[in-house]
């Protein structure tokens, strides 16, 4: 039985349940960087929702699908299963973790303070082609939530924190950011229509506006609040039920 025959038909660019003749973007991978390869197309995936939550995974069909040997995609599998994306039982059975608003709830204090501790290490060291970069990122965002893109919207958004980030230049940071944000992000998809999204390219708006005036506490807060905000519209008031979608 194919294990993947039911997976939900994602874009041209990123298709996994495609038959071999047709595109897909599970393709032989150069040698060079197979478990980073196969790690990334697989996290993305995740995230996405292309590969649902509770999707069964076999190592031996998605060895096929790359064109790899097992040991590069149970490589993976680990590094996705030390992230909390991929989950593990007795009897060699291996899924997508479900989706847990509790998880969320957990990582969304972390990720503010982390996102403000970045915009205030940042704030001295932005330039124009820093603000040009954000200010663009956040017409995008504006554009796609007007036409209800989830991934653009999430990809746009993305883009504008990672400004921050990058000009912050804090590795510890981005590797921190980088496993919460799986979580995150994935529930934000599954809920997406159900979020107030006004409001986020204005506090961006603000954000900016604190940055260039050298106020970096203000902007601090500002993109602390931000993400707390966006927690409380995902996972509720009470964090505590732990509800699985």
């Amino acid at each position: 039985m194919n294990t993947y025959e039911n997976l939900p038909q994602p874009s041209s660019h990123r298709r996994l349940s495609e038959s071999p003749a047709s595109k897909s973007s599970i393709q032989k991978i150069h040698r060079l960087s197979l478990r980073e390869q196969i790690y990334l197309t697989l996290k993305q995936s995740i995230i996405s929702l292309e590969l649902p939550p509770e999707q069964k995974l076999n190592d031996s069909e998605l060895a096929a699908q790359f064109g790899v040997s097992r040991t590069p995609v149970r490589e993976a599998l680990k590094r996705l299963e030390d992230e909390g994306l991929v989950e593990s039982f007795p009897g060699a059975v291996t899924r997508i973790t479900p989706l847990h608003t509790e998880a969320a709830a957990h990582a969304f204090p972390v990720v503010a303070v982390l996102h403000a501790l970045a915009t205030k290490i940042a704030t001295p060291l932005l330039r124009d082609e820093h603000y040009e970069e954000m200010q663009a990122a956040n017409e995008q965002l504006i554009a796609a939530l007007q036409q209800q893109d989830a991934e653009r919207a999430v990809e746009a958004d993305d883009r504008f924190h990672q400004v921050l980030i990058e000009v912050a230049g804090n590795p510890e940071i981005a590797a921190s950011l980088q496993i919460s944000m799986s979580k995150i992000r994935r529930l934000e998809l599954a809920k997406f229509s159900q979020i107030d999204h006004t409001q986020s390219p204005e506090d961006h708006k603000r954000m900016m506006q604190a940055c260039r005036e050298g106020q970096a506490e203000q902007a601090a807060q500002l993109m602390e609040q931000n993400w707390l905000s966006l927690g409380q519209w995902l996972t509720g008031k009470d964090h505590d039920e732990g509800e699985v979608l």
